[in-house]
């Protein structure tokens, strides 16, 4: 009986290790997140600032917003500030290439969204605004276009294109629905004004092709229908972003996984922009705008993992 107490003893014990070793192990491939862990992860490979600061913050808990003192863990969703125990002087801020307009829903769930990263970390370059209350977009259609798919959606490559279309032909100058008919047919373009146009292309590179501000919605995917419906956003060029895969947490059943958050097609739009159309060599510029994204990330697998869920 004593060998028998003394073998359930030492299995127990030795199931706890190794209980406690599995987790350990699966804590720090999650901290570190390994290549041989997340192959599949594009967020492992970020040049990101030191996310220390969160780091402790997450130790100390919830803390109050410096404007509405309302109680927060990070920063203040509904004030687009750093809470008291995140200094924003040690908060990264990305400059960007353009002027970024965010539309939001007025029903999405403002401590769900990620928009407010990305007024957080460059606040110069970004506006929020809550439908209907948004900006007249008619008289600078030809330097303005809409991230959001549909059939007459373009790559991030072709911008400069249709824009200069737009421009060149007086595509949209009246009330007409640009979006509502292919841009061949809009537009037919001659083989001598294609090439003098590819010329003014690209002469316009350094300009950022004329490309000046770009729109962005903030809203689950059932409830888009009332904004891109708006006769605001009627004649916009519409890009879609078609190749990369959502890393957000709260994923939208049964929607492609091509659907990202908003903060993840604000910074794939940007690598792509800076590659295609500033023709300039991608070296992180713009990795920061993932900087409280790639925190939570981390903490929402690590703490699946602890619970058995992964």
């Amino acid at each position: 009986q004593l060998t028998m107490s003394l073998n359930s003893s030492t299995l127990l014990n030795e199931e706890k290790s190794q209980g406690l070793k599995r987790t350990s192990e699966c804590l720090e491939s999650l901290e570190l997140q390994t290549p041989s862990s997340f192959q599949d992860n594009p967020l492992q490979q970020l040049q990101l600032a030191s996310q220390e600061v969160l780091e402790k913050a997450k130790k100390s808990g919830r803390s109050k917003c410096p404007r509405c003192s309302s109680s927060r863990m990070f920063y203040c969703y509904t004030c687009f500030v750093p809470v008291e125990t995140v200094p924003t002087k040690e908060i990264p801020t990305v400059k960007l290439p353009l002027k970024i307009d965010i539309i939001k829903h007025p029903n999405e769930t403002d401590g769900k969204s990620t928009a407010v990263h990305a007024k957080l970390l460059a606040p110069d370059d970004v506006t929020i605004y809550k439908y209907p209350c948004i900006p007249e977009y008619k008289e600078k259609r030809h330097e303005i276009a809409l991230v959001f798919p549909g059939p007459n959606s373009v790559s991030v490559k072709d911008i400069a294109f249709h824009l200069q279309k737009y421009s060149k032909k007086g595509v949209c100058d009246k009330d007409d629905d640009c979006s509502r008919e292919p841009f061949l047919k809009q537009a037919k373009i001659e083989p001598k004004e294609e090439e003098n146009l590819n010329e003014c292309i690209s002469n316009n590179r350094s300009e950022g092709t004329r490309l000046k501000k770009i729109i962005f919605i903030d809203s689950t995917w059932n409830q888009t229908n009332k904004i891109i419906t708006d006769e605001r956003l009627q004649g916009l060029l519409q890009i879609e972003l078609k190749t990369r895969k959502t890393c957000f947490w709260r994923h939208q059943k049964g929607k492609p996984d091509t659907y990202l958050s908003t903060i993840e097609a604000i910074y794939y739009f940007l690598v792509d922009y800076h590659q295609e159309i500033l023709k300039e060599n991608y070296k992180g510029q713009y990795d920061n705008l993932l900087f409280f994204f790639s925190f939570m990330y981390t903490l929402i697998k690590n703490a699946k993992c602890c619970a058995g869920k992964e």
